[in-house]
């Protein structure tokens, strides 16, 4: 049980501390959701809207006493963001189908007295028409009366009194509606109308005017009264104030929530507070621990280091070991090849010098020295003796035969002298090739390319005679590069040296192409393709590793110093094969360092 306890103590202290600290941003996220500032702005709103609400009604009264408005209601400018944001505050939790109903009655009543305000504005504006028209025509009337033309002075004068008596009753009932002084201008009207009759027709129409004025005085103004009364009685002020009041009951239990949320709130962080002070005790008491563990670990580190030094110095000396090693083996590579090539010299050195013994030996200078004796023996009678004597008489041919043999002898000692000297010269050559690059382990300099891949096949060509290979040049024109004769040499002996061994066993001609490529400003490529046995496909890869060769007199040596001294060089050496019987391509890869001229 302590097992477990300890293996799962600090997992579920770190689940803990996750699940409060999620807690703890939810409630702080959940506290900021509403922001108090947002219900201020929105009873603000409301009350621009019973504002407007009020002067619109100032403007219909406005209006019904003839002062010219514009009776459109114009909502505020943020009027629209206003109501998006009261959606926002309660379109959600248990208030929502309340203020959906609120809201919906606002935009009723609002509705509903925009409809009334057009019918008021229609009939007030015949209303107010035929008001202002009635003391104009009146005055036309009255002037038309007072023509003597027009009838009886008391004709005249009773219908201007009629005339009048109407004009004032009208505008007392269009003040004061009521039925007794609708009554009354009704009997006026049948009154005037009587006395029209008595009038010129010329007359007629003012006063039909005038009547028909006074009855739309009568007609309208109990409408316009009307519709300012069912105007008045339209709920949208109090529909304000329901919105309004839904507000504060949302703030209300918005307000409580937040409290809710900044207990949850004290809960977690108190919960927080409590791992943090464990925590913190728990470190107290760790931190001693700590540094006891820092300081073994740091002891330990040190004698760690002081191994990874000795090994270190153990492996660059073992390196340096491989190095020499793979340099003496280069090296050893290179006399080899230099002894090879000496010793098929040595062979023509001999043959040459075992002619050269034979034709001495076998002179016709020999028979001079018994023609000479005999000549001393006949010293006194020598001439009877070439004249006389038989031997003496074979003497003048035999001396003439002599010349003829001795300078015959001569030209053929000669020339084998000087093929002699030019067997003696090659050694001296390949040996002078031999010496120039021994010494020059880690020189740069500037060289050429074609002339070490010369020196190389000088250092090979008895190998390669023997063999019956054929050279093929493919050498792409390059100026002279900086580089590490040695190492190019060697890798370039080597690798001629093993494409020989390649083709030591096939049927068909043996045939090596050297090639030298410049495949962009800065790389060189140096091949060495042949026609051999190839490279099968499991050997491409261990083609290069120390050790490894496929030759039972071969000692993996040659074709690892040759990656080894790409490396060196900066470069790398990798080889291609379709498989066996198909031949490779080994290929060394140089950065292009070009000598300055």
């Amino acid at each position: 049980m302590t097992i477990l306890i300890r293996k799962y103590k600090w997992p579920a202290l770190l689940a803990a501390a996750l699940v409060v600290f999620s807690a703890l941003i939810f409630f702080l996220i959940k506290s900021y959701t509403y922001d108090s500032s947002t219900y201020f702005e929105s009873r603000d709103f409301i009350r621009q809207l019973k504002q407007a609400d009020a002067n619109w009604n100032v403007k219909i009264l406005r209006k019904k006493i003839g002062v010219n408005n514009n009776l459109s209601l114009a909502p505020p400018p943020e009027a629209q963001s206003r109501w998006e944001q009261l959606e926002r505050l309660n379109n959600s939790g248990p208030l929502a189908p309340l203020w959906a109903s609120r809201r919906q009655g606002y935009v009723d009543a609002v509705q509903n007295k925009r409809l009334l305000v057009e019918q008021f504005e229609q009939h007030n504006a015949n209303l107010r028409k035929s008001l202002d028209e009635l003391p104009i025509v009146e005055d036309e009337i009255q002037t038309l009366l007072l023509d003597k033309k027009s009838g009886s002075e008391t004709t005249r004068l009773t219908i201007a009194s009629s005339v009048l008596d109407l004009a004032l009753t009208t505008s007392e009932y269009a003040l004061y509606v009521t039925s007794d002084k609708a009554r009354e201008v009704q009997d006026q009207l049948s009154e005037l109308e009587r006395r029209i009759g008595e009038l010129p027709p010329s007359y007629r129409p003012a006063f039909v005017l005038l009547i028909q004025h006074a009855k739309t005085v009568i007609e309208e103004q109990p409408l316009v009264n009307d519709l300012l009364d069912r105007i008045s009685v339209i709920p949208v002020a109090q529909e304000l104030d329901n919105i309004n009041e839904l507000l504060n009951e949302t703030q209300r239990r918005t307000a409580a929530t937040d409290r809710k949320y900044h207990m949850y709130l004290a809960v977690c962080a108190s919960l927080m507070a409590l791992l943090m002070i464990y925590l913190a005790v728990r470190l107290v008491r760790s931190y001693s621990v700590i540094n006891q563990i820092n300081h073994e670990l740091q002891t330990a580190n040190d004698r760690l280091e002081e191994r990874v030094q000795e090994r270190t110095r153990e492996l660059k000396e073992a390196e340096r070991e491989l190095v020499d090693a793979a340099r003496m083996a280069g090296m050893a590579e290179i006399a080899t090849n230099v002894l090879h090539n000496v010793g098929n010299v040595l062979n023509s050195v001999n043959i040459s010098a075992e002619l050269v013994t034979r034709k001495l030996k076998n002179s016709k200078t020999q028979g001079l020295a018994k023609a000479v004796r005999m000549m001393n023996e006949h010293a006194t009678d020598l001439g009877q003796f070439i004249t006389e004597d038989e031997k003496g008489k074979l003497l003048p041919r035999y001396f003439n035969e002599l010349v003829d043999s001795i300078a015959n002898e001569q030209v053929q000692l000669i020339e084998e002298l000087a093929q002699l000297t030019k067997s003696i010269d090659h050694i001296k050559e390949i040996v002078t090739t031999q010496q120039t690059y021994a010494g020059a382990a880690r020189l740069i300099e500037p060289l050429k390319v074609s002339d070490l891949f010369e020196d190389a096949l000088r250092m090979n060509s008895g190998a390669l005679s023997r063999h019956h290979v054929t050279v093929i040049k493919d050498y792409q024109d390059s100026p002279l590069i900086m580089g590490d004769k040695h190492r190019l040499l060697l890798i370039l002996i080597n690798l001629i040296s093993n494409a020989k061994f390649a083709m030591s066993h096939v049927d068909h001609p043996r045939e090596m192409t050297l090639g030298i490529r410049i495949v962009d400003p800065t790389t060189l490529h140096i091949s060495v393709k042949d026609r051999g046995e190839g490279i099968a496909p499991q050997n491409q890869a261990r083609i290069f590793n120390h050790g490894f060769t496929t030759r039972k007199d071969g000692h993996g040596f040659g074709l690892h110093s040759c990656a080894l001294a790409a490396v060196e060089m900066k470069g790398r050496l990798f080889v291609h094969s379709d498989g066996p019987g198909q031949g490779a391509l080994f290929t060394l890869e140089l950065p292009l360092e070009l000598a300055s001229t």
